[in-house]
Order: C-alpha cells, then structure tokens, then sequence
C-alpha cells in the first residue's frame, strides 16, 4: 500500500462543463491520512483470498427473490428457479451505432457470468490474472476487505487521493485533456458503444498498472473499472455536506436514495471505466460520482482497498 497524507479540499466540481449534478455543489472536506493500495485489486489477489476461504461471490448464488421482490409492484408472481439462476451482467457491444438512451442496447444479464468466467460460462481468466477482478458487487468486496484486515475507502478519501495532491483540475493529472499525448488511462475511444478505436490498447480492462501514476503513486483512479467505495449513494448528499464549513471525515448519508431505482440499495462507485467516452459518460474525473447496486456484479466495475494509519501493515 502507499501512504496518503492527511490534509483539506474541495470536493466535488466547480464549474467542469461534463459535471453531472450530482457533483455539485463544491464543499470543503478534511481527510485524516491512510495507506491505499496502489492498484485495484486483481484477479490473482482476489483468487487468494476464495482459496483460503471458499468464498463464493453473490454472481455465484442464485437470485433472491425475497431481495428481488421489494423493487416490483406488490402481487408480482415469483419466477421460476431457471430464472433465478446465477448470473451477472455483461457488457456486449453492438454490431452497429445505437441511440445513447436505452443502456440496455449494451448489457446482457448472463447466467453464468461471474468473476472467473467474465465472459459467460465457456470464458475464463486465462492471461487475466493481473486484470482487475470484476463481477463483484460491494457485499464481495466488503468480505474481501474483511479477510485481509482493511476496508473499502469512503468517497472522500478516494477523491482526495484520486487527486494526487493537485487542488485543481478535473482529472488525477491535472488539467490536460484526456486526447493529449501519450494515453493517460484507459477508456472507450471511437464512437460508443459499437466502435472503438483501441488508442489506449485495450478494448476491455488492462493489466493494472499500465498508465501513469498519480502524484501519491496511484494507479488506474482514471478508467479502466468503476471503484466501489463504502459510502451509501445519495444525489442530494452534497447540500448537505455545504452547509457546514468543514466535514471531517465523512462517511457518506445514512441510507441510500436514488430516484430512478428507489428500492435497490446503492453504493457510490467512482473512477470511470473502460467505457467511458466523451460522448456518454466521462467518468474518468476525479469528481465523477455514480450509483451501484450493492448485489449487482458487472463488467466494468472492480475496487481497491485502504487501511487507517494507526493499524500495522501486513
């Protein structure tokens, strides 16, 4: 892990053009320091920690209806056990240009899709052992955490270590565009969802580690996998963090809410992914804020832990 000092900010976005509202509005923030894991956690670390406990990830157990039910209208009849079959969901581009409305043109709910088979049941993690685990939601990485005596770090802290130690600029290398010079992290290029140009060398995720660093030695807080971090996802949590002059630590709302999915319990995620574009979801900034479902495993999304400075590394 690397160090990340203590220190103050302003969080969320101030006047960046591809801010959603959900970033806004600014308020200054005090983090105390903590060690953070330079990469996100990969599927050979990840395999580690199911080895030495058995672990089986939610993408690997049937839906709970019980769960599922909260979410449609009362009297909905149960599925059948064929449909509650294990599954996740898979980013499948189309075979030609598609409106930027419906995302359902490019995710795919496959059974038998999970962090070991990312593809579908006939796909494996042959040459991806250094890639970012995905398909695991926030309860995985929760145990994940739990078993190698750290935890997933708040939205605050992740911003403020996303940043580097630049006060300024929209993404963890400051100002310049992400289109200038050499890539800078990895994400869609071309016209999302059908095309991609492959400028940065990768179509899905990278190995980590394969862009620059930050300035706190960081890498991939831009693209590659979305970042679940500990904090509850509220769009409104913002004002109220503004009111105080100061928020020390914070640790996100108590609950959720998210008005287009009221009943699912979500997360914050951050950091983007290997499909953000320009032209959809320009998520690779540091203020860049989404909600995940805290059972749902997908595609793009992975995480990376930190520890509290008090407690010994191991």
């Amino acid at each position: 892990m690397v160090k990340i000092p203590s220190g103050d900010f302003l969080m969320g976005a101030s006047d960046d053009s591809l801010a959603l509202p959900r970033e806004f509005p600014q308020h200054r923030v005090a983090v105390d320091g903590f060690w953070m894991d330079p990469y996100e956690v990969t599927n050979a670390r990840f395999m580690e920690f199911v080895a030495a406990t058995g672990y089986k990830t939610v993408a690997e157990q049937p839906l709970d209806w019980e769960e599922l039910k909260a979410q449609y209208p009362t009297g909905t009849p149960p599925p059948g056990a064929a449909d509650l079959a294990p599954g996740a969901l898979v980013f499948a581009p189309p075979s030609e240009s598609v409106g930027l409305g419906n995302a359902g043109e490019w995710w795919s709910w496959v059974q038998g899709a999970d962090w070991q088979h990312p593809f579908g049941p006939a796909s494996n993690l042959d040459g991806m052992m250094d890639h970012p685990v995905v398909h695991v939601c926030y309860l995985d990485a929760v145990a994940y955490a739990e078993w190698r005596g750290v935890r997933l770090p708040t939205e605050a802290e992740w911003e403020w270590a996303a940043r580097g130690g630049l006060q300024e600029g929209p993404y963890p290398w400051g100002g310049a565009p992400l289109d200038e010079g050499p890539a800078r992290c990895n994400t869609w290029s071309g016209a999302f969802p059908a095309e991609n140009t492959l400028e940065d060398g990768h179509f899905g995720t990278a190995p980590v580690g394969q862009f620059a660093a930050n300035g706190y030695g960081l890498f991939d807080v831009a693209g590659n996998v979305w970042e679940v971090c500990a904090d509850w996802y509220d769009p409104r949590y913002y004002d109220e963090c503004s009111k105080e002059p100061l928020s020390v630590n914070p640790a996100g709302p108590e609950t959720w809410h998210d008005p287009f999915e009221p009943f699912d319990p979500k997360r914050v995620m951050r950091g983007g992914s290997f499909l953000c574009n320009v032209s959809y979801c320009a998520s690779y900034r540091v203020t860049a804020r989404m909600a995940h479902s805290q059972t749902t495993g997908m595609s793009h999304v992975g995480f990376r832990c930190v520890k509290d400075f008090d407690e010994p590394l191991n």
